[in-house]
């Protein structure tokens, strides 16, 4: 429970507000607590909706966030750069995990 209350934290940005007054804080707290169930739903939609090509590992909470940043918050002009990195990072992980998974089973 503690491992994922401080995940969620990092994620949502729970521990960066100064608090001054308590409306401002209870905004910002609303926000944050919102965040990681937009995430998780976003996540959800798209697993059920999009399966992954192969050789991808579903998208991540982590991976959603850096998405959503770079192609709506910052509005950068190298969308295409930034969603092919994206691929090539999930591709990277699956043939990490599928590597880790033949070593596991190969010392077993």
């Amino acid at each position: 429970m503690e491992e994922t209350f401080q995940a969620e934290k990092g994620l949502a940005g729970l521990d960066e507000h100064q608090v001054r007054r308590y409306p401002s804080w209870g905004r910002w707290v609303t926000l944050a607590m919102l965040a990681p169930a937009f995430l998780a739903v976003v996540r959800a939609d798209e697993k059920a909706h999009h399966p992954g090509p192969g050789g991808l590992i579903p998208l991540t909470c982590n991976e959603i966030q850096r998405l959503f940043i770079t192609l709506v918050v910052q509005l950068v002009q190298d969308a295409d750069h930034r969603l092919s990195w994206s691929l090539w990072r999930r591709r990277h992980q699956a043939r990490s995990r599928a590597g880790h998974y033949r070593w596991q089973a190969a010392q077993a």
